[in-house]
């Protein structure tokens, strides 16, 4: 599938959503208000274009690749190489391998471009456009033909899965640097909103990190086109992100995004095709002043706010449990019909006391 058939519908659909708010509403006036769970009932009606949204083999793919801005010492996460981090993932030795398996998510890693080589497992899917990106600091991370291949590959990927859901999540050394220049680029936002974490970041270490991004910023500071940013900044696991995205929005199937480097794919994916942003819901992995930026980019707030700091794709796991009660509340709970008044009339309601025959008359 070509970017130019990457067909996208919008959402928008009044009188279902008003159908499905009414019905939404029904059950809030018997049991009380369920808060975001109703909202995001309605959302999931609407990207399945249905008053009964149903779930099916859903899949939480973490797109792993190797970043050239690794180089510069930026990026490192818990002293682990994007290999072993994978492997980690793969071997269920990662909290987000036990939360995928225990609510039923079908756990992927996606090999896009990890710098080494990865031994065979039936969880991973091997799509490496290269062995890691180039440093985008001192050139383009990747050819336009590479960023063009990592879209592809990301669609092939898609066009495959069995189920309609798809949770995204980016893994390996520099993943958010790179992904925080895309989005700085895309949407002219200072890099620095992106990419500091909070108020008790080292400022020695924030210098550092600025130094190495502005002069990536800075080497290409001409570039526009969302395709040309990709690939002059971009992770190839961002690449085959995008291609997932529009591919599984063309289908109407839900797009669950967590993290900044999915963010940042949705944005590059948004500029192909702007409706994919309609069949995305968020979720977060772990605390980061900059992630909220990223999230606040698509007037969004994560389903769940539960203060971690792991790897992406935990949140995913952790939010699919509420993904899948805001469906039920639609499919699953039964109407209460209220009796019309021909009914009251031909089964009026018993008046004193009764007794009750079947019971023996020391019961009585």
């Amino acid at each position: 599938m070509s970017l130019q058939q990457s067909l996208i519908s919008p959402t928008a659909n009044p009188e279902l959503e008003k159908a499905l708010r009414d019905r939404v509403d029904r059950h809030a006036a018997i049991a009380g208000g369920l808060g975001e769970l109703e909202p995001l009932a309605v959302r999931l009606g609407l990207v399945q274009n249905t008053l009964t949204p149903r779930f099916r083999d859903p899949v939480l793919a973490l797109f792993a690749a190797d970043h050239g801005l690794a180089v510069d010492s930026i990026g490192s996460q818990w002293g682990r190489s994007t290999k072993e981090q994978a492997q980690l993932a793969l071997q269920n030795r990662l909290p987000v391998s036990v939360f995928a398996r225990i609510q039923g998510l079908q756990l992927a890693v996606v090999d896009c471009g990890i710098a080494e080589t990865l031994s065979p497992h039936a969880k991973l899917l091997s799509r490496k456009i290269a062995h890691g990106t180039r440093n985008a600091r001192v050139g383009p991370a990747m050819s336009l033909e590479q960023a063009h291949a990592g879209v592809r590959v990301g669609m092939e990927i898609a066009d495959k899965l069995a189920g309609n859901v798809l949770a995204c999540a980016g893994m390996g050394q520099g993943s958010a640097e790179s992904a925080a220049l895309v989005l700085s680029r895309l949407v002219n936002v200072p890099v620095r909103d992106f990419v500091i974490s909070g108020p008790d970041m080292r400022q020695d270490d924030l210098a550092h990190l600025l130094a190495v991004l502005q002069g990536a910023q800075s080497r290409h500071r001409e570039v526009t086109d969302p395709m040309e940013v990709l690939a002059a900044f971009g992770g190839f696991e961002i690449a085959v992100m995008v291609g997932a995205m529009l591919v599984s929005a063309s289908k109407r199937h839900l797009i669950i995004v967590d993290g900044i480097s999915a963010c940042a794919a949705l944005k590059v994916a948004a500029r192909i095709a702007t409706p994919v942003t309609d069949y995305a819901v968020f979720c977060r992995s772990h605390v980061h002043r900059g992630l909220d930026e990223a999230l606040a980019l698509f007037h969004a707030s994560a389903l769940l706010e539960l203060g971690m700091d792991s790897a992406d794709g935990t949140g995913a796991a952790l939010a699919w449990p509420m993904i899948r009660s805001a469906a039920a509340l639609l499919t699953d709970l039964h109407e209460i019909v209220e009796p019309s008044p021909s009914q009251i009339a031909a089964n009026p309601e018993p008046s004193g006391p009764q007794t009750n025959n079947s019971l023996p008359a020391r019961a009585l």
